[in-house]
């Protein structure tokens, strides 16, 4: 295949306008300290903390048990609007909603809410755009606009909690009880935010939602000290590496950043976080015909993956959502089988994603480049 140029690789987000502060940015401390700013004894903190993280609300109306001449001072102060919705669209018969938010700088960011079996899943966003430049990918040709705030990141996991609560998915109410950080952007390259944002979401509630952390999974294309850092976080989240292809020569061009960490180095840190954590990490590997799918690639894959041992490692072959205009497309079922075959093979655990919403521009940034555009 033809070897182009490597994309510059943006790490740091360029400077844009900065949310407002927000209730869900701060800590337990922080939160008690902004109430008694407000001139509020602190323990009502608390009682908004289970407004939001339980009720799920930020209407003052709805804040019953604070003081009536109180009530619509916090909410303003400690509940600024960060995200309003621009446009819905429903896949799935109303099981699959995305959903295309406009940010308090106008910046576009999309999150996803799935409905299964007695409960709903959450693609969240990270970063508005991306910086990794990987070419098959949507968000990946946007390039980095910014990091998301913790709060804006929040945000979109409580108004997901509350539609699905509310019947939005199909009429039936459900719990939203998984939150995957597999949206837009690098969730590894906005580290801090988003580790605030884990810590909301296995917080015991009234003080976060009250997931639990095998329920919350935060992917990565490989940023290697991050995978360490986060291993040591004591919050033993499923960690996914979008990995693509198990040979340097081919994820140099379809992962950038592999030219900083290497196929090797990537799976070396991966199995670190295994050893750490005890949680089982998963592999993404989006099938691209004639691209990545050969059988020597899957064979090459099982050998790596087995070389570092047995039980630590599960393998989500994706078929390619392919993006408008763009050369790369979904692999033939047949050779998506022997793919699978191969590495079932190795004694590997291998799940083909179930793909949601390939009709409502499913692949992430689809929606907010024709938005954009």
């Amino acid at each position: 295949m033809e070897v182009r140029p490597m994309p510059a690789i943006q790490m740091a987000a360029p400077k844009r306008g900065k949310p407002p502060l927000h209730f869900a940015d701060l800590d337990t401390e922080g939160r008690a300290d902004a109430v008694a700013g407000l001139g509020q004894q602190s323990f009502r903190a608390k009682q908004l903390a289970t407004h939001y993280f339980e009720h799920l609300t930020v209407d003052p109306d709805d804040m019953t048990d604070l003081p009536a001449a109180a009530r619509v001072g916090l909410a303003e102060a400690l509940f600024p609007t960060l995200m309003t919705q621009v446009r819905t669209l429903e896949a799935d018969k109303g099981a699959t909603v995305k959903t295309l938010w406009s940010l308090h700088d106008g910046v576009k960011v999309e999150s996803v809410l799935m409905k299964y079996p007695e409960r709903a899943t959450l693609c969240v966003t990270s970063q508005a755009g991306c910086g990794m430049a990987c070419p098959f990918c949507a968000t990946g040709q946007m390039g980095l606009t910014r990091n998301l705030s913790a709060a804006e990141i929040i945000e979109q996991v409580r108004l997901a909690a509350r539609a699905s609560r509310d019947g939005v998915l199909g009429g039936d109410p459900v719990r939203l009880s998984n939150v995957v950080f597999m949206g837009m952007g690098e969730p590894l390259a906005n580290y801090k935010a988003v580790m605030v944002a884990v810590r909301a979401l296995v917080a015991p509630a009234p003080l976060g939602f009250g997931l639990s952390a095998r329920h919350v999974t935060v992917s990565t294309v490989g940023l290697v000290p991050a995978i360490d850092k986060l291993a040591g976080e004591g919050i033993p989240v499923t960690l996914a590496v979008s990995l693509h292809a198990p040979d340097d020569e081919l994820r140099n061009e379809l992962v950038p950043i592999n030219n900083r960490f290497s196929v090797d180095e990537t799976l070396d840190a991966a199995k670190r976080y295994f050893d750490v954590t005890g949680r089982r990490v998963s592999i993404e590997y989006a099938l691209i015909r004639d691209i990545n799918d050969h059988a020597w690639r899957a064979d090459l894959l099982g050998r790596k993956l087995t070389g570092r041992g047995t039980g630590w490692v599960h393998v989500n072959p994706i078929p390619l959502n392919p993006t408008p205009g763009s050369k790369w497309t979904a692999s033939d079922p047949a050779v998506e089988q022997a793919f699978v075959d191969t590495l079932s093979g190795h004694g590997i655990p291998v799940t083909i994603r179930d793909t949601r919403g390939s009709d409502i521009d499913g692949a992430c940034g689809q929606l907010a480049i024709k938005e954009d555009s």
